[in-house]
């Protein structure tokens, strides 16, 4: 009499295989870095707000714009290239280039948004949420 393999025993080791792998939290981490695009943010809970810090190397505090809509912040920088020629020469290589990233914080709960300030100092964006009531309305941060 011949065996009959499980059909499901293979899929059952596959995901075996998939699980140990995302058990190291190394290899977690080095697929979020290689999403090109994505800011990595941190959100900080006090008893009267919230704190969002965000590193942005490399940009100028007018190429970050800030957003709160209710209970989302929205944080989107973009640099251009630079189109100047190399002083007294030409480029030999050229790495540095356009780049944006983009990201939406859900926020636990509302915040006042008429309190809302941000701050941009060595290519990190702090942003301090006060908690209040929430808000239909988009409000627009100025960086300082």
């Amino acid at each position: 009499m011949t065996r009959r393999s499980n059909p499901f025993e293979e899929i059952e080791r596959l995901l075996e295989r998939m699980s140990n792998q995302f058990e190291d939290v190394d290899q977690i981490q080095s697929l979020e870095s290689a999403w090109p695009g994505r800011l990595k943010v941190d959100l900080a809970e006090f008893d009267d707000a919230y704190e969002v810090t965000a590193d942005l190397p490399g940009f100028e505090s007018e190429d970050i714009d800030v957003e709160l809509l209710d209970d989302q912040l929205h944080i989107c920088a973009e640099r251009k290239t630079e189109t100047a020629e190399a002083e007294a020469g030409r480029y030999i290589r050229r790495e540095r280039s356009e780049r944006s990233v983009d990201r939406r914080v859900s926020l636990p709960e509302p915040v006042e948004a008429e309190t809302v300030e941000a701050s941009f100092k060595n290519g990190v964006l702090t942003v301090c949420l006060p908690k209040a009531e929430g808000s239909e309305e988009s409000h627009t941060i100025e960086i300082e």
